[in-house]
């Protein structure tokens, strides 16, 4: 007879959803006995837990295929290629628990229904027991009114789902919740089914609460918002105590079957999103119509559906009965520190922190501002934070609207700066502006480039060490969120910079204060300050590892290679991928630009034609005017030559040619020409024919 294994296998619904992932996660996780050591017990054994056998082997189905690494699941069902029902149900009956999960997605609901149905029929093919579980939601409460009007503090607790009132949007979970129920009185020993309504879930990543978080660590908003008046109070659970509760419903087969899954916090959604805005954003939030939310595109119709209920829930049964290890059991609010902790860390969200240094005209800000576009960070320089923090002090320290405390604290700060910067001292002042500006929201959010501080190995000390003894935990842990983790020093050789300072605009040299006596003082004091104790060996002393670049070009593709180097170094970008907005935003500026081109290429093109076209007119006429007046000294010269002639022509030619013809004419001789020779004298005639023949040559 074969041992019989307490191996279970599990099946969850969308398997590559936020809910059904970490649920599928915990449980693959879970191993056989885990659920009865109490919690000191569980961590001195969670070395060896690897040792220990499995509780649950997961098998669910996709919605698409992936090539995601799924450790935690066994077998994986993509339902984006067709896969029929018929096909889905062998894959079922093959399961110990099947556990459907419609908290985020309402086409599971029909899913669940025939899954539920068609195991209830197929009972008598059952080889062993087999558990239904349902995962719905809260808002098949959403119009319960309270218990007692006069006690509205009074919770909602498992007993009393038989009068629940389901919300308008939500008629179809409240109907397959009744038929889970129903289903699994049949044969509870052989088809045991249950309702668990979780909260909503939270931790982990975020789904429901993603907007809000997403939303303050971007950082672009004044106010994070908050939709209706807020005041309205939401059941939440973090996703890993609802799984440990799917947990022990599947160990301890509970004899409710209508479970309320949900933490022992009571906040509102205000307090919610003002915790969220605190530790994240800028700690400020605005109300706004619910109608508003409507106009985002990140926001669902469900999730905004969730953000309406006003519940004060109470699992009762959790607390008495079933031994869930809670993680968060006070709440969202209570446990922001480690909800953004583990946001940041599922959604790949880390800070990127970078110090460029190098000489001055080394070209830092110039890489620096590369970097920050590559990973959109924040650029940091020494003389812009200054000027940034004191303007803010001044305005702080004239707010009227401020508490006195701030109010004083700022106007100290800003005077003790002015008197750093008037007297040329007070590096530590200095210090504690940067070391502030590193510790605002987008610093510490997205991370940052340092340009060109600290400048020597004692400001470094002063700008990370802490001297105060009586400082907290909070302190250390401040001066390690803006502590470098990427060095790059840039350098090149002083007659590499001179010539770059020499070759740069008047505009550039003011701007940077690069007047040759300044520049040369500043450039010496480096090599001086680096002579000996280095800013590189104080992050050396702390295992960060610097990396030299050498800078032997003013060209860009040196530039660019640079870049290449340090992206190498850096890895790839830890923020959010490009939207869909920002996509077709990005795909928009492109096809402008590229229009933008094409019409200056043609603009080129038709201005080079009509230059063209004038030149060959210039040209042309000029030339016909040249041709004109050659044409005219032509015909001057020809009347000059010829005056002679024709004077002679006149005076002695004409009169005896014009008597001869007179005599032709009268006698009207068969041949004029020998009646001419005839009357005429041959001496006449003679110089009648030379003269006839140089009138031929002149072309008369």
């Amino acid at each position: 007879m074969e041992k019989k294994s307490s191996l279970k296998r599990v099946f969850l619904n969308n398997i590559d959803s936020y809910s059904s992932k970490y649920i599928a996660t915990f449980l693959s996780e879970c191993v056989v006995g885990a659920h009865g050591e109490d919690e000191e017990e569980e961590e001195e054994e969670s070395v060896d837990t690897s040792s220990k056998e499995k509780a649950f082997e997961i098998v669910g189905t996709v919605t698409e295929v992936s090539h995601e690494n799924r450790a935690y699941v066994v077998e994986q069902y993509c339902v984006s290629i067709l896969l029929k029902r018929e096909e889905l149900l062998p894959k079922l009956m093959d399961c110990n628990v099947i556990v459907y999960n419609i908290t985020q997605h309402q086409d599971q609901v029909d899913e669940a229904l025939w899954a539920v149905t068609t195991l209830h029929n197929e009972l008598d093919n059952f080889t062993g027991p087999k558990m239904f579980i349902l995962v719905s939601t809260v808002m098949t409460w959403a119009c319960r009114k309270p218990i007692d009007p006069e006690d509205e503090d009074r919770p909602f607790t498992d007993e009393d789902f038989r009068r629940r009132r389901h919300h308008a949007n939500f008629k179809a979970h409240n109907d397959l919740e009744k038929r889970v129920v129903k289903l699994g009185k049949t044969n509870k020993s052989m088809f045991c089914t249950y309702v668990v309504v979780s909260g909503m879930q939270y931790g982990m990543g975020e789904q429901i609460f993603h907007y809000f978080f997403k939303t303050s660590w971007e950082g672009l908003k004044p106010h994070i918002p908050v939709f209706g008046d807020g005041t309205n109070i939401v059941p939440t659970i973090h996703i890993n105590n609802l799984a440990s509760v799917i947990q022990n419903v599947i160990e301890h087969r509970p004899r409710p079957y209508y479970l309320l899954a949900v933490d022992y916090s009571t906040h509102t959604l205000e307090e919610i999103v003002q915790a969220i805005a605190k530790s994240l954003g800028p700690g400020t939030i605005k109300k706004m119509p619910l109608t508003e939310a409507c106009l985002i595109r990140e926001l669902t119709v469900m999730e905004i559906d969730y953000m309406t209920v006003n519940l004060r829930m109470e699992s009762a049964y959790l607390k008495e009965q079933l031994s869930v290890s809670w993680q968060c059991e006070n709440g969202l609010v209570e446990h922001i520190d480690q909800v953004v902790q583990e946001y940041r860390q599922n959604r790949g969200l880390q800070p990127i922190r970078i110090c460029v240094l190098g000489p001055p005209a080394v070209g830092k800000s110039t890489l620096s501002k590369m970097i920050c576009d590559h990973y959109k960070l924040h650029h940091v320089k020494l003389k812009p934070t200054i000027t940034e923090t004191i303007a803010q002090l001044e305005t702080l320290s004239k707010d009227p609207s401020a508490e006195n405390e701030s109010t004083a604290d700022a106007q100290e700060l800003l005077n003790s700066l002015n008197e750093s910067m008037e007297q040329n001292e007070g590096k530590l002042q200095l210090n504690t502006v940067i070391r502030d500006k590193l510790l605002t929201k987008p610093c510490l959010n997205q991370g940052f480039v340092l340009d060109g501080f600290p400048k020597t190995y004692d400001q470094a000390k002063e700008l990370y060490e802490n001297e105060d003894e009586e400082e907290d935990e909070t302190t250390f842990k401040n001066i390690a969120d803006c502590l470098a983790e990427f060095v790059f020093v840039l350098d090149a050789s002083d007659l590499f910079l001179k010539e770059r300072v020499i070759n740069l605009p008047e505009t550039e040299v003011e701007k940077n204060n690069y007047e040759p006596d300044h520049f040369l003082r500043r450039l010496s004091q480096y090599r001086q300050r680096n002579s000996k104790d280095t800013v590189s060996d104080f992050y050396d002393e702390l295992n960060i590892t610097t990396l030299n670049l050498e800078i032997t070009s003013n060209y860009e593709p040196n530039c660019l290679l640079l870049l290449e180097k340090i992206i190498e170094t850096v890895g790839p970008p830890r923020n959010y991928s490009p939207t869909v907005e920002e996509v077709e935003e990005e795909e928009w500026k492109k096809m402008e630009e590229e229009q933008r081109r094409e019409a200056q290429r043609k603009e080129e093109e038709e201005e080079q034609e009509a230059e063209e076209a004038r030149e060959r007119a210039a040209r042309w006429e000029e030339w016909s005017r040249s041709l004109e007046e050659l044409r005219r000294e032509e015909e001057d010269l020809l009347e000059e030559q010829t005056a002679q002639m024709r004077s002679y022509l006149m005076e002695h030619v004409m009169p005896t040619l014009s008597q001869g013809l007179v005599s032709v004419c009268s006698a009207q001789p068969q041949d004029p020409v020998d009646f001419l020779v005839t009357i005429t004298d041959h001496y006449y005639y003679g110089l009648f024919i030379v003269l006839f023949k140089k009138l031929i040559k002149c072309r008369i």
